[in-house]
């Protein structure tokens, strides 16, 4: 489904955040992205849905090279649920933040209407539609912005920190809805416990490169491997 090949970024100042990365990422499978602060993580997965474009190497999904031209596309293949949630929550009522995207695609305002109704209603927002979403609380903001995603039916859903400044009602939530998506998930996150219950495999990265990559529960449960890459024991594992 995703195949990255070679994959190299640099940032305006010259720092090198990705070197010749190379990844292959299943249909439907669900993976898990970690490492230490500026391993290159948000690098990578903005690279999943043309936020960033490659400077050296390439990046498909689902048969299709991204790049500009190819960018409309792949923004309808892949839904990126970023760090925070104000960044993709912009009108000044939630319902037509979740409206947006379909709108865009030009629906007929019938069926506007419909997938938005059922989106809010699965993630328990239906009640909170007028309100804008400055008023919203923290954890109400981060599932209005997976609405946002949701409603496009993308084929791959890509997260970045999602558990980030949500109480452990919200999370214990969040966990249940992540492992009910059908579709390809990559998640990047410094919280090893949720990505031990919602990811089959997980790749660590270091320097802008793969340091290791294999399922979830064996690479999580490593305590040499982990702390070799800055990393910790998940929560549930340490003092065992």
């Amino acid at each position: 489904m995703i195949l990255i090949d070679g994959l190299s970024y640099w940032y305006p100042d010259g720092t090198r955040a990705l070197d010749h990365l190379s990844l292959r990422i299943a249909r439907g499978s669900s993976t898990g992205i970690v490492g230490a602060n500026g391993a290159g993580k948000s690098t990578l997965v903005n690279h999943l849905n043309g936020y960033f474009l490659p400077q050296e190497g390439s990046v498909s999904v689902g048969g299709v090279g991204i790049g500009k031209k190819s960018l409309e596309g792949i923004h309808r293949m892949v839904g990126l649920v970023f760090q925070n949630p104000d960044d993709q929550l912009f009108t000044a009522r939630l319902y037509d933040d979740i409206a947006f995207g379909p709108e865009n695609l030009g629906m007929e305002p019938s069926a506007v209407r419909c997938v938005v109704e059922r989106t809010l209603r699965e993630l328990d927002l239906w009640e909170l539609r007028d309100k804008p979403p400055c008023h919203l609380s923290q954890g109400e903001k981060r599932f209005a912005a997976f609405a946002t995603v949701m409603v496009m039916e993308p084929e791959v859903i890509v997260m970045d920190e999602p558990t980030s400044d949500l109480d452990l009602k919200h999370r214990r939530k969040l966990i249940s809805l992540v492992n009910s998506f059908g579709a390809t998930r990559v998640t990047v996150s410094h919280d090893l416990d949720f990505i031990w219950d919602t990811c089959q495999r997980v790749c660590i990265m270091k320097k802008g490169r793969i340091a290791a990559d294999g399922a979830a529960r064996e690479i999580l449960s490593n305590r040499e491997l982990l702390e070799d890459n800055n990393l910790e024991l998940p929560l549930r594992l340490q003092g065992l």
